[in-house]
């Protein structure tokens, strides 16, 4: 394929330019999480401020800017961000935090950040993170993941932020088994229910936010062409209004609409900057049932397809 293929592709991804309200929405939002940070990383937030994943997406949504993560106005944020999600690293086991959850999302951050952050301990903490969700998932029944390594049921919640953060290990060039990614693609055909949605722990009771962790898990499987992903895509289109978990449902349905259809996106990319661009706060963060930290940082990254500097961003 050649540049002007690509860029021809790229194009049908993206209007002409970028809405003016997309930078000085994410730049505030920004100023927030920076400002706010404390000088060990975390948030003073009482409601997940001090949570690894929390402070893991709050470091992606930092790097989706594009600017120099080692110079620019936000650098010592992310360093700060990503020292203390390193620290909260079992040495050992490589396990981040008290929960699956918390291990998926700051593996994330820690896929995003390797290669692009000047910090050696990256690397590292990369590979035994990536080797205990390997790990976990082959001692799990279901072949996927709930709270803890050692749970042997299985939810899509947990596990679609695992796969996510085995994609993007993936992309910056940490082995990853394919038998990991098949494993997580049939966990997630199995809940599929027959409205085209996706269950939590059975194929039962479909809602907006799983519907976008599946279609987005088959989609960076891959699996854009296959049945499960168009039923999923189109339950998903009619579920773009549900209000349960918004910051949540935002932050994965922007990544599932653009992998999905190029006019779809549009449409959820106007209707999310209008929403996004009325609920910012005067101080510019965003809040939600799971504290203005990860709802501030869950927003800017629903609006980080704008930029797609991310290489999980990428089609």
């Amino acid at each position: 394929m050649t540049l002007a293929t690509c860029a021809r592709a790229q194009q049908l991804y993206q209007s002409s330019s970028m809405p003016v309200e997309v930078e000085r929405i994410y730049v505030k939002g920004l100023d927030y999480l920076a400002k706010a940070q404390l000088p060990a990383g975390n948030w003073p937030d009482a409601t997940h401020g001090s949570d690894p994943a929390v402070v893991g997406l709050a470091v992606v949504s930092m790097l989706a800017h594009g600017d120099d993560p080692n110079f620019g106005p936000y650098s010592t944020a992310i360093k700060h961000g990503l020292d203390f999600v390193l620290k909260q690293q079992d040495a050992k086991t490589g396990y981040i935090g008290n929960s699956m959850y918390n291990h998926g999302f700051s593996t994330l951050a820690l896929a995003e950040s390797y290669g692009t952050v000047d910090d050696p301990r990256l690397g590292p903490a990369l590979q035994k993170a990536i080797e205990l969700i390997v790990d976990s998932q082959e001692k799990n029944a279901n072949h996927a993941w709930r709270y803890s390594p050692q749970s042997t049921d299985a939810d899509t919640t947990v596990s679609g932020a695992q796969m996510v953060a085995l994609f993007a290990a993936r992309n910056a060039g940490v082995p990853v088994p394919e038998k990991a990614i098949q494993n997580g693609v049939k966990f997630f055909i199995s809940m599929q229910t027959p409205e085209g949605g996706f269950g939590y722990t059975s194929p039962v009771g479909p809602n907006g936010p799983r519907a976008a962790i599946g279609c987005l898990v088959l989609a960076l499987a891959k699996e854009k062409d296959s049945p499960a992903f168009k039923a999923g895509f189109e339950y998903l289109k009619k579920a773009r209004t549900e209000s349960q978990y918004p910051e949540y449902f935002g932050y994965y349905a922007s990544q599932a609409f653009f992998h999905g259809s190029p006019q779809e996106w549009q449409t959820w990319n106007r209707d999310n900057i209008k929403t996004l661009k009325t609920t910012q706060s005067v101080d510019g963060n965003w809040d939600g049932q799971f504290g203005a930290v990860f709802a501030t940082s869950a927003s800017l990254l629903s609006l980080a397809l704008n930029y797609r500097y991310l290489p999980i961003y990428e089609r």
